[in-house]
């Protein structure tokens, strides 16, 4: 892997300083792409490869018209960058861009570790910073927290530029070193969140409205877990067929809570098949206001009226929210 100038630059035109790597030389999973040769030349890739990949880029350029240019530029450079089978994929072009990169780091045993980092970048990205979430089946929930935030706070020293590509080749050169301290060893799931890159300041709700659970007891653990782990408090409530999830919380965390139930196997399909959240809704975001109840804990609710369920809104100070968007739910 000796010489490969190529991949640090997206175009003829574009500016090198949003590719340069910091530190030592990248690791091999930042350089292996497209099916260059070990050890040889890499041409530039600027195509995506295979269709769902394909699909994903077009999306990706309608939701890129209302960012900043730099912004623009680097999601072009990214999906250029990511062409292999599954490295990229966008999952969102609303408020912003979401989009999902499965790259390797190495871990604590030399062993190369996968990850599944999704970015979240608002409209006004590079001048805030990206939400950011990590997922691997080889580290713990307390680890994956660990290694969020610690690109979270890499990210502020690079904020106001393109910045995605540099906390990928840092994380690939320095996971190791992470899983390594104290705090982030396999025996522990307690694990403290990052308080200073909130999106907002403040606490923040959604209410989502799902169609149907064919797993219930397992669809509804995962739930409780994903709200533990994300220091979530709120409710999910059952009404007969109407299933809500009410959520109160740090903006990034309800962000990743999105992220979480539409991107993991969460449900079953009609054949028993694990399959994604394909039909969750939301119905409701705002900032939590002064009238509105603060939710201690995260409980799962069953009611046998709607008036009951009514009366669990009215509580919270969230008639106006049941009045509008609860009630037309109702068949």
């Amino acid at each position: 892997m000796g010489t490969e100038p190529a991949i640090w630059s997206w175009s003829a035109g574009a500016s090198r300083r949003h590719l340069r790597p910091f530190g030592p030389r990248p690791a091999r999973h930042a350089l292996r792409r497209c099916g260059a040769p070990s050890g040889g030349h890499r041409p530039h890739c600027s195509r995506l490869v295979g269709t769902a990949a394909a699909e994903g880029e077009e999306r990706g350029l309608r939701g890129r018209a209302a960012m900043a240019e730099p912004a623009r530029e680097e999601l072009s450079a990214l999906a250029a960058i990511f062409c292999g089978p599954n490295e990229w994929e966008v999952l969102s072009c609303s408020d912003g861009t979401v989009f999902k990169i499965l790259t390797k780091a190495e871990g604590l045993t030399d062993a190369d570790v996968p990850l599944e980092l999704v970015f979240h970048l608002p409209v006004s990205y590079p001048s805030c910073l990206p939400g950011i979430s990590v997922h691997s089946e080889h580290l713990t929930r307390a680890q994956a927290v660990t290694v969020k935030d610690k690109l979270l706070e890499q990210a502020e020293n690079l904020l106001s530029g393109p910045m995605v590509h540099e906390l990928i080749l840092w994380i690939q050169q320095n996971l190791r070193h992470i899983l390594n301290q104290p705090e982030t060893g396999s025996g522990s799931e307690k694990c403290t969140f990052a308080t200073s890159v909130t999106v907002g300041d403040g606490l923040w709700m959604t209410l989502l409205h799902l169609d149907h659970m064919r797993a219930k007891a397992k669809y509804v653990k995962t739930v409780e877990k994903w709200a533990s782990d994300l220091k979530l408090t709120g409710r999910l409530m059952f009404l007969g067929k109407i299933i809500l999830i009410l959520l109160q919380g740090d903006r990034n965390s309800l962000k990743e809570y999105l992220v979480l139930q539409k991107t993991s196997k969460i449900d079953v399909d009609s054949s028993g098949k694990k399959c994604k959240e394909k039909m969750m809704s939301v119905l409701f975001e705002t900032k939590v206001q002064a009238e509105h109840k603060r939710f201690l804990a995260f409980e799962v609710k069953e009611y046998s009226s709607l008036d009951a369920l009514q009366k669990e809104f009215e509580t919270a100070g969230l008639m106006r929210l049941f009045s509008e968007f609860v009630l037309g739910l109702v068949k």
